[in-house]
């Protein structure tokens, strides 16, 4: 279940609005132009799927996206090993950032914490398998995919330039709580 908790930029110890039904949380989200909305399979997945089998699977929604937004790079993103050879790509990830292009992620397994930083608000979305998130171009935020991190997303782009994060300089990220928190 996704769960989001909208926070004032200075007040990062209580959050204003908790959500938890996907139709709420799916409206707040999309009334500051950043899109969810659940998928399934179109086949049966198994336990250990190859990359391609995830893709195949899921075939007819990312032809869709692709269609409907414009995307030619698509990968598969897994966090499921070594965990200590994660560590340093956590503390970068965990830095506000900006991308050129629309970023685009959908939890085929796992979880992961991504933070939106639009005007004076913080949108603390905890996203799940089934979860698809389309975050605009130029939208600051940070992801965190936990200290142990369990994570099988699909990743869309539209060019290999537009996933070159843009850090912003800010230390907000290390204001607010983590997914381990």
């Amino acid at each position: 279940m996704s769960i989001l908790s909208v926070y004032h930029h200075e007040t990062p110890e209580q959050p204003f609005k908790v959500l938890t039904h996907h139709d709420d949380v799916a409206a707040t989200l999309a009334e500051v132009g950043v899109h969810l909305e659940r998928w399934q399979a179109g086949t049966a997945i198994a336990a250990n799927a190859d990359d391609g089998d995830l893709l195949a699977a899921h075939r007819a929604q990312i032809d869709r996206l692709k269609s409907e937004r414009g995307y030619a790079e698509v990968e598969v993103l897994r966090l499921t090993g070594d965990q200590s050879k994660q560590a340093a790509s956590r503390v970068q990830e965990l830095e506000e950032y900006v991308q050129a292009e629309d970023e685009a992620r959908f939890f085929v397994a796992g979880r992961g914490l991504f933070n939106l930083h639009i005007e004076d608000r913080i949108f603390a979305l905890l996203c799940e398998k089934g979860d698809l998130l389309v975050i605009p171009a130029g939208v600051r935020h940070w992801f965190d995919k936990g200290e142990n991190p369990y994570l099988i997303a699909i990743c869309l782009f539209k060019t290999t330039e537009g996933r070159i994060p843009q850090f912003t300089g800010e230390d907000i990220a290390s204001r607010f709580p983590r997914l381990d928190d």
